[in-house]
C-alpha cells in the first residue's frame, strides 16, 4: 500500500528560513507528500515565498489567512489534508 504524509507547517514572518524548511522536505528520498503552508498574516515576504515554492511543485499547497495564531493555522491545515499521515515542522525548522 503506497501512503501519502501529508506535512503542515505554519507560516508566520519566516522569510529567513522558510527556503531552507521547504528545500529539506522537497529533498526527501520519500516523494509521496503533500505540503501544507498555511500563511497566517505574514507582513514579511513569507506568503510571496510560498506562493513560489507551489508554483515549481504541484505537492505544496498554500493557503492565506489573517494571523490567528500557530493553533489556528494548524487546525485549519488539519481540514486540507488528503494524506494518511500527518505531521507537523515548525517554519523555522528542517528535517534531515
Amino acid at each position: 500500500m503506497d501512503r501519502k504524509i501529508s506535512i503542515i507547517i505554519p507560516v508566520y514572518n519566516s522569510e529567513r528560513h522558510i527556503h531552507k524548511t521547504i528545500d529539506s522536505v522537497i529533498s526527501q528520498k520519500f516523494d509521496n507528500w503533500e505540503l501544507i503552508l498555511v500563511n497566517d498574516g505574514s507582513t514579511d515576504k513569507s506568503g510571496l515565498i510560498c506562493n513560489n515554492y507551489a508554483k515549481i511543485d504541484s505537492r505544496i499547497k498554500v493557503f492565506h489567512q489573517k494571523n490567528r495564531g500557530v493553533s489556528a493555522a494548524r487546525n485549519f491545515a488539519l481540514s486540507k489534508v488528503t494524506g494518511d499521515r500527518i505531521t507537523f515542522i515548525d517554519s523555522d525548522d528542517w528535517i534531515e
